[in-house]
Parts: C-alpha cells; sequence; structure tokens
C-alpha cells in the first residue's frame, strides 16, 4: 500500500535498496527500502525543494516527517556549522535516516522517531523542511502548517513542496492563514515550493 510510508510500523516485505545522486554540488549515497516514501531514488518534489532551499550557516533546521533523509542530509551539508533534527513516525525510515547520516558521514544532525513535532516539543528552528504527505489526508498537513510558527524561531521560514495539481496553491493558502504571507520561491516539472516566514514581534516605540 503506498500509504505506508507514514504508518508507525510497515508491514511490507523488506526490499532493500542503495541509490547515489548529486545535489547542490555534493554527492551523496542513500540506503532505502519497502514502507518508505520513494524508495527508488530521489523523487523530483524533493530535488526542487533542495534547489529552492536557502539555508545558512550555524542553522537550527528540522526535516520533518524526514523519510529515509533526504532532505535533513543535504541540509546538514548546506549549513556549515548547523544543526539538523531528522523526524518521522516510520520506524523503518527512522532506521535508514541514522544509517543514511553514517553512510553520509554526517556529524552535524540526529534522528528522533515522533508523530510529527512530538519528538522536538518546546525546540524552535530557523528553518523546517517537509516534503508533505498529502495522502495522509489533510488534517495530518493542516496540523505540519498550523504547528510551524510555535516551534520557529522569529524569522525562521517554514518551507514546503507540493504538486501543482495536488493541490499547492490550496497549501500556500493555508500557510498565509498561519504566517499572514507565504511565497512561491521555486516551481518545475509541475511542482510548486512555498516558504513561509515567521514575523518578528515589533518593539514597543518608547
Amino acid at each position: 500500500m503506498a500509504e505506508q510510508y507514514f504508518a508507525r510500523k510497515p508491514k511490507s516485505a523488506r526490499r532493500p535498496g542503495v541509490f547515489h545522486v548529486e545535489a547542490r554540488g555534493h554527492a551523496f549515497t542513500f540506503l532505502t527500502d519497502a514502507g518508505v516514501f520513494s524508495r527508488g531514488g530521489l523523487d523530483r518534489g524533493s530535488e526542487i525543494l533542495l534547489e529552492a532551499l536557502d539555508v545558512g550557516p550555524s542553522e537550527l533546521i528540522l526535516d520533518l516527517g524526514c523519510g529515509y533523509g533526504v532532505l535533513g542530509v543535504v541540509a546538514s551539508r548546506l549549513s556549515k556549522g548547523g544543526h539538523v533534527i531528522l523526524t518521522d513516525v516510520n520506524e523503518r525510515a527512522v532506521a535508514l535516516a541514522r544509517k543514511n547520516l553514517e553512510a553520509n558521514r554526517v556529524t552535524n544532525a540526529e534522528v528522533r522517531r515522533g508523530d510529527l513535532y512530538e519528538s522536538v516539543s518546546g525546540m524552535r528552528f530557523d528553518h523546517i523542511v517537509c516534503n508533505p504527505p498529502l495522502r495522509a489526508g489533510r488534517p495530518v498537513v493542516d496540523r505540519i502548517i498550523e504547528e510551524a510558527p510555535v516551534h520557529l524561531l522569529e524569522g525562521g521560514r517554514l518551507w514546503l513542496v507540493a504538486r501543482t495539481r495536488q493541490g499547492a496553491e490550496s497549501l500556500r493558502n493555508r500557510m498565509i492563514q498561519a504566517f499572514t504571507s507565504a511565497v512561491v520561491v521555486k516551481r518545475g516539472s509541475g511542482y510548486k515550493v512555498v516558504c513561509a516566514t515567521k514575523a518578528a514581534k515589533e518593539t514597543p516605540s518608547a
């Protein structure tokens, strides 16, 4: 079943795989398996999201719903001196993500298992990056958006990607409701990358 990638314990038979890919000028190796999203290789949505992702040095980044860890692993290379936390509810994905940190010699990241923001309760990030599980249903995607501001620092950004035909504009409108504004920062191959920034609090005038 396609929806197994967001199940806690996938029941599909194991089909271990590996692929190599270049992203943002770096070469990566990823171990995959059945029961996780896009086991056959880097999906186009994540690829476009990574092309658009703009992170700086020494930033704290959350890869939400990390799968086998593509976004988090690449982000760890883009933020020198930063730290990345990868989370997923799928125990098979979590195990793979940990192996992929090792396979790519990533030392500035960690993997936690939990449902959405459960395992990072009380933490705030410079960036939240997510290829949202649209097949999990609107309530799940709405939670990703609505709870994001609480987990972002002032000026922090939420980065999402979706197919234009699968409601990317609806996604952007929901981000506007949560953040006041949201911008399409990249589009291609039928996808849109949408970014929303948490506004800084206004300083009271003297």
